[in-house]
């Protein structure tokens, strides 16, 4: 489950007319190179050639917070330094000329290193180095003119693809040649960046009005600049990686490790957690996640919510997303100090474990301590980076920073790519959209049988099964992999950045080991490493409901529909046993793992109320 970070604002703020300057077009492109130097003319001509450096100053607001913004840019470089203050959260990017960063409330900063992440920051470097105008800065490839219209207005676009970067459009107005937006692809969501109030400093024109946008304008960023500095001095240091900040985490008595007992909850771990000295709650722990608490327990602490940003997961969908400060977070003997938690109510995810979930810890956890989780004991040991010496006969795997999340190069049958690993994920392996069509991986796995195969923040997810042969992680090979082949158009598995998302079904095969300050994971074999991976084998998803489970969703041909079960349906027994009390997670399990060929008899209901006994036969359907 992932939440917004508002430092999204910051790494699509152009401080135009970088989208409106004169490009390297190709020689034989006459019509776009004559659209970009029209649209240089209209920005000011030749008073960009003097221009060195920018610095501005503005006012933000995304999701009813608001703040302040503050953007430096070195023009022969592309070097950028971004910090803002949004609500209670602060924030700050950047690239210093080499590498992207980014640093949280807290001003502990990461190189954002995986692959997507680097074409964000090279199509950052080479827009607000205004490498349209000087093309021996950065090099790209560009496209067109196309013309465009938006109700009664009418535009010239060309398309721009950096090198190292991925493409992009600038959409120039027709009757003034200013640029009115930009339009990007990225991390399988569309982004419409409109500028508007141009205004003249120093011969130059430029926006003051700028609005980020995906579609749903109650989340769209806003921003005004009311200054802009031309030719300031601008040290190099502004654009560095920033130093660690003092340690805002330690450990009781002076020790340098902790461990803790966690149960599995249809896959999720889940372990005890204090905030601000309460509880201890009952938490998800989530390599990628984000600090979340539902508002139930926000009030519960005393805490104050605000703003209402987008929060997305793996779904489609999205939903509202506040922020608020937490003093302490204590894990065992570990407390770690002021944090920004997400606000917002995910109780209708209780449906799918049968239980409420108060709460998340991920990221902010694993950046600070080295995180080892043994499956096998159900035990999670934090440990001091410092003090952490490997001793175990794991394999060592490099990772990358997708976002928050874990990153390694892999392979799925010999097909390379980059997987995130997810312990927020209850599927063994998850392929992106776009990495499915690419490799045209339907056909090769020959899969038919569609389902819904996950659920989160987002809502359902729909995959087509298939038997995969061996994925790869670095140098571990898992055989007999469960691939779940994604038919997302939108959320996390639409990214074409990615390959797929390993989750519980994998990793649970091991004891891990995630040193986020050293930048790899351990995985050593645990007992249950050769255990065949396994899918359902009722050929339904069902969610918690009052005294009974809902059947939401039946596969087509499955063992539930050979039963003659119909989604809506809500099963009140099995084997004569009411649901009362029942744990959901525990028969998913069972119907996951009881032999093919076991009879499971049920009693159902119909939304009349009459109940009958159905008896259905389990049977692999991947």
């Amino acid at each position: 489950m992932r939440t917004p970070s508002p430092a999204l604002l910051a790494a699509l703020l152009l401080l135009a007319p970088g989208p409106s300057a004169r490009a390297a077009a190709p020689a034989d492109n006459a019509d776009a190179a004559e659209t970009l130097a029209s649209a240089r003319r209209a920005a000011g001509g030749d008073a960009w050639e003097t221009i060195r450096t920018l610095h501005a100053v503005g006012k933000v607001e995304i999701g009813g917070l608001s703040g302040r913004l503050e953007t430096w840019v070195d023009l022969a470089s592309g070097r950028y330094a971004d910090r803002f203050e949004l609500g209670p959260a602060s924030f700050a990017q950047g690239f210093d000329g080499s590498r992207a960063w980014s640093a949280d409330t807290s001003g502990q900063a990461k190189i954002d290193d995986s692959a997507d992440a680097r074409e964000t920051a090279t199509n950052e470097a080479y827009r607000r180095s205004f490498a349209f105008w000087f093309p021996g800065r950065r090099t790209a490839s560009i496209a067109g003119p196309d013309t465009r219209r938006d109700g009664e207005r009418s535009f010239r676009s060309v398309r721009v693809s950096p090198e190292g970067g991925h493409p992009f459009e600038i959409w120039f107005d027709e009757k003034t040649s200013l640029a009115d937006r930009i339009v990007e692809a990225s991390g399988g969501e569309t982004s419409t960046v409109l500028f508007s109030d141009y205004q003249a400093v120093s011969g130059a024109r430029f926006p003051r009005g700028i609005r980020v946008t995906n579609g749903q304008p109650q989340y769209d960023q806003k921003i005004s600049l009311e200054t802009i500095e031309v030719n300031a001095s601008i040290a190099a240091s502004v654009f560095a990686v920033p130093p660690p900040p003092p340690p805002d985490f330690f450990f009781a008595n002076g020790a340098t490790s902790t461990t803790v007992p966690f149960e599995i909850v249809n896959e999720h771990i889940a372990l005890d957690v204090r905030l601000n000295g309460h509880g201890p709650h009952r938490i998800y722990c989530d390599t990628g996640g984000s600090n979340v608490i539902t508002p139930d327990l926000a009030r519960e602490l005393g805490v104050a919510s605000s703003g209402a940003l987008q929060g997305t997961g793996t779904g489609e969908g999205s939903a509202d997303v506040g922020l608020a400060k937490i003093d302490s977070i204590q894990i065992g003997d570990a407390t770690i100090r002021r944090q920004i938690f997400a606000v917002f109510d995910f109780s209708s995810l209780a449906t799918l474990d049968g239980s409420p979930i108060p709460g998340l810890v991920g990221y902010e956890v694993f950046k600070r301590f080295v995180v080892t989780i043994d499956y096998e004991k159900r035990k999670l040991t934090l440990t001091q980076p410092s003090a952490f010496r490997y001793a175990g006969h794991g394999t060592e795997v490099p990772l990358a920073f997708h976002g928050t999340k874990a990153q390694v190069q892999g392979s799925i049958d010999g097909i390379p790519g980059a997987f995130d690993i997810d312990t927020g994920s209850r599927a063994s392996l998850d392929i992106s959209r776009p990495f499915v069509e690419d490799h045209d991986l339907v056909k090769r796995y020959g899969a038919r049988v569609e389902t819904i195969s996950g659920w989160g923040l987002g809502g359902p997810v729909r995959s087509l099964l298939a038997r995969a042969g061996t994925l790869t992680l670095g140098g571990i090979e898992i055989p007999g992999v469960v691939a779940l082949l994604s038919r997302q158009q939108t959320g996390g598995l639409a990214d074409p950045s990615i390959a797929g998302n390993v989750g519980a079904g994998i990793l649970r095969r091991f004891t891990l080991t995630f040193d986020y300050p050293g930048k790899r994971i351990f995985f050593e074999k645990n007992a249950s490493f050769a255990a065949p991976d396994t899918f359902d084998r009722a050929g339904f998803w069902i969610n918690a409901a009052p005294g009974a489970f809902e059947i939401v969703d039946i596969v087509a041909g499955g063992p539930a529909a050979e039963a003659g079960l119909r989604a809506g349906e809500k099963i009140i027994a099995i084997d004569d046993r009411p649901i009362a009390g029942s744990d959901l997670s525990a028969f998913r399990k069972r119907l996951r793992t009881d032999a093919p060929g076991t009879r499971v008899r049920l009693t159902v209901t119909a939304a009349d109320g009459a109940a009958r006994p159905v008896v259905m036969v389990l049977r692999d359907l991947v």
